[in-house]
């Protein structure tokens, strides 16, 4: 109980460790997040309305990569970021730009994992009506994004989550260095091993409301939709 009420007091007085980790996590989630919708969501609608040969092939790669453990992510963007990986003089390793890179590779395949169903239902619906009167494929695809932007926000909120919720691949790419590259989830584990459980306390109880308010938005976009 103790440890509970010197948690809540650290998020009362704003602690500014605390706020430091918060700045840095929301930085990392939210862009991470909307670059994974930029890309994910064209991509998931035209997996689920064209007739390509290689989709089938594309939509299996795809499902595969929305399986991929965050640690090999991690490792692969730490090897290609490392002083002797390709990608070395773009400086990403041990800096939220590196972790927004492999946030990116890890949620823009659940993003269009889980466009691609919605769209498979949707595009028939919509199929007679668009052919009947012969708009352009790019203007199809507007359609479709405007038929679907309740799913488009309810993706978004399922695409924070994973950001925010992530270990892993940003403990490796972003080192969980202290003002600099240190998230929430990299935080606690870091705290706690310390003993300094107050402050692992205080971030995960801050961790579990913004899942809390995920999860009601989405709820309430589920039931208006």
């Amino acid at each position: 109980m103790k440890i509970f009420n010197e948690a809540i007091n650290l998020i009362i007085n704003h602690d500014k460790t605390l706020l430091d980790i918060l700045v840095v996590t929301f930085k990392m989630s939210i862009s991470s997040s909307i670059i994974s919708l930029l890309i994910g969501v064209p991509i998931g609608i035209i997996y689920g309305y064209k007739k390509y040969t290689m989709n089938k092939f594309l939509i299996i790669i795809n499902r595969t990569l929305m399986g991929m453990p965050p640690v090999v992510c991690g490792l692969l963007c730490y090897l290609l970021f490392s002083g002797v990986g390709p990608l070395r003089h773009l400086k990403l390793l041990y800096t939220i730009r590196g972790m927004i890179i492999a946030q990116v590779l890890l949620i823009t395949p659940i993003v269009i994992g889980t466009m691609e169903p919605f769209i498979k239902k949707l595009y028939p619906e919509m199929k007679d009506t668009m052919d009947g009167i012969k708009i352009s494929e790019t203007k199809k695809l507007f359609l479709l994004i405007n038929e679907s932007k309740y799913e488009i926000i309810s993706v978004y909120l399922i695409a924070f989550s994973r950001a925010i919720a992530e270990v892993g691949a940003v403990s490796m790419v972003g080192g969980a260095i202290i003002f600099k590259t240190n998230v929430m989830t990299t935080a606690i584990m870091n705290y706690t091993n310390m003993g300094d459980f107050n402050m692992a306390m205080a971030l995960g109880i801050v961790l579990l409301l913004i899942s809390l308010i995920v999860n009601v938005i989405a709820s309430i976009m589920q039931y208006e939709r």
